[in-house]
């Protein structure tokens, strides 16, 4: 995959499109796993030139600090979250409780307000414990079953076929028939109704990967990341995907195979059982090619033909129903952890009903598994330093000097250090669905995930500032700072879909994700880092850290919280704006 692609984990499995629950084994705990997430949501062909590397041209001592943000307190944050001892801070595990009991303390000793869970005593605490269920492959065959006008052929999971396994159904054993549905997507902003004239009530759904070319990328994104949801909504039962040509070479078949038997993560609901964003959809899977040719059997177009429709710009290859059917069948088992949300408050003053919220994640990717040939000191803690050590513990200096103001915010502020954001933005989304607060006081969130603290920067991106005033907000606010707002530099990679801040989104809150810009050095320096460092055991303390650059970083992300919080006028979708008008179509709206 190249480097760019590589940014942080995302909500949804690369290969399925389903929800966490129903996620195939392959696609979210391990590194490589987290690396694969997403790529489908990038449109066809991203052959987009390399990023433009410019040397830096201004020094860090050449850029105005305000005083009251150390460097040295962001150093020794990021050096507590990234010790050894933590073992990578994955969910679940003793490193991670020891980081969120941390977190708990700082906010502590800031008099901040706890806004976690609600103890016996009557009162909440920092942490907002979640279950999440571990959903892993057990032993008994696992594939798929074709039959058509030649026959029946059988296809065995982790080779020629993927299944995946079923958080809350763990004998899967389905039969039905098939439906070739295009891309799958039926958005009536859009205009696009790929269901139309078909029948899939009580079918298994084929779907093409990703979205059409030519699409707005975080628009097709997040369709990409629905199609459970639109086709359980025309009564489908399972969903199939199968490659384009265009992700075929993003992700060849071979490869996705390596995370064929990965366990998947779902939080659990009040009902005691793990959350699914569609129900309805018992089974999911991918097909290779070959499978794909005993599927399309029969069919009035070949596999050739489909997919020479869809690299064309706007192709949209229309749906009829197959002659074959689908057997799908797999054994799973499951286990319970816990890991905590952090939560703290400062409550604001004459506009204190109202929330802004400030979030990074805590998790990590704990320790890789020794493999054979292994030298036996081989490191295989994943550190997590700048993903997202860094983001965590500009959070708290944030916190710090916010509390420590003579005069306090005008609208309420929370912190929000989540947890299992690498096994797809769980955290984030247990707490986009039950909030410590009053959803609707919740009125913006940025996220802070994997700042690239290793030049000395001098512009920032907030991904998704083109959806609301957040963005002129954030380029007000870090502008006295010599730092200016860029666009996002790799709109194909669809950023704004893929860290915490969507979860925020999706529940009709503006958000936007904010990283170090590429002006500067920086194009280089995120280059380097998402090639050789991201999701590997070498983000650690021994990186060429721009410990100045750390403490301007939060700097930043302070003015914009002051922004978010004194503003007259919360933040605004635009009109027009798509994902306003999905989630928040009754809002009030800005002029763009």
């Amino acid at each position: 995959m190249p480097a760019l692609a590589k940014f942080t984990a995302c909500l949804i499995p690369a290969l399925l499109l389903v929800s966490p629950a129903h996620a195939p084994a392959h696609a979210i705990e391990s590194v490589e796993a987290t690396e694969a997430m997403y790529e489908e949501a990038g449109a066809p062909p991203a052959d987009k030139p390399a990023a433009k590397v410019e040397a830096p041209t201004r020094a860090e001592a050449d850029m105005p600090l305000d005083p009251r943000f150390s460097a040295e307190r962001i150093r020794s944050d990021i050096a507590f979250f990234a010790d050894d001892l933590l073992e990578g801070r994955d969910v679940g595990s003793r490193g991670h409780e020891i980081a969120a009991r941390y977190v708990a303390q700082r906010f502590a000793s800031l008099g901040l307000t706890p806004m976690g869970d609600i103890g016996l005593d009557g009162k909440r605490g920092w942490l907002q414990r979640i279950t999440f269920q571990k959903t892993s492959y057990a032993d008994g065959p696992a594939g798929m079953e074709i039959t058509g006008p030649k026959g029946k052929v059988s296809f065995e999971h982790g080779k020629q076929v993927m299944v995946s396994a079923s958080a809350n159904e763990p004998k899967l054993d389905i039969s039905a028939p098939l439906v070739f549905v295009g891309y799958g997507i039926d958005n009536d902003l859009l205009g696009i109704n790929d269901y139309k004239g078909l029948d899939v009530k009580g079918k298994i759904v084929v779907v093409l990967r990703g979205y059409p070319a030519g699409m707005a990328s975080e628009e097709g994104a997040h369709l990409s990341a629905t199609k459970a949801q639109m086709a359980q909504a025309h009564g489908a039962i399972g969903v199939i995907t199968l490659n384009t040509n265009a992700s075929a070479r993003v992700r060849p078949w071979e490869k996705a195979l390596q995370y064929a038997f990965y366990p998947s993560y779902a939080w659990v609901g009040e009902d005691g059982k793990a959350n699914e964003a569609a129900p309805g959809i018992r089974v999911a899977g991918a097909i290779s090619d070959e499978a794909a040719v005993a599927l399309l059997a029969g069919a009035p177009r070949t596999l050739a033909q489909i997919r020479a429709e869809a690299d064309k710009v706007g192709g949209r290859p229309k749906g009829f129903a197959l002659k074959t059917s689908l057997r799908a069948f797999s054994t799973s088992k499951s286990e319970r952890v816990t890991s905590p949300n952090i939560v703290a408050m400062l409550p604001g003053g004459d506009l204190k009903d109202q929330t802004v919220v400030l979030s990074g994640h805590l998790d990590h990717l704990g320790i890789a598994a020794p493999k054979p040939g292994d030298a036996p000191d081989k490191d295989r803690i994943y550190n997590g330093a700048m993903d997202n050590a860094a983001g965590s513990a500009t959070t708290l200096e944030v916190a710090r000097v916010l509390s420590e103001d003579k005069k306090g915010p005008r609208r309420s502020v929370v912190f929000l250090i989540s947890t299992a954001e690498e096994k797809g933005l769980l955290g984030a989304d247990y707490y986009a669905n039950h909030p410590t607060v009053p959803a609707a006081s919740i009125v913006g969130n940025v996220d802070l995930d994997m700042p690239v603290l290793l030049y000395p920067f001098t512009d920032v991106v907030a991904y998704g500032a083109d959806h609301s005033t957040l963005g002129p907000i954030v380029a007000a606010a870090v502008k006295p700072m010599q730092v200016s707002l860029s666009p996002d530099p790799i709109p194909a990679e669809t950023i704004f879909v893929r860290s915490d801040h969507y979860r925020f989104v999706r529940k009709g809150v503006p958000a936007v994700f904010l990283a170090t810009g590429y002006a500067n050095g920086g194009a280089a320096a995120n280059e380097a880092f998402l090639a050789k460092t991201y999701h590997q055991p070498n983000d650690d303390m021994n990186q060429a850290w721009d410990w100045r650059a750390g403490a301007r970083f939060a700097e930043a992300n302070y003015r914009i919280t002051r922004a978010m919080a004194d503003g007259d006028t919360p933040p605004q979708w635009f009109k027009g704006d798509f994902f306003g008008d999905t989630y928040a179509a009754g809002a009030v709206k800005a002029a763009k």
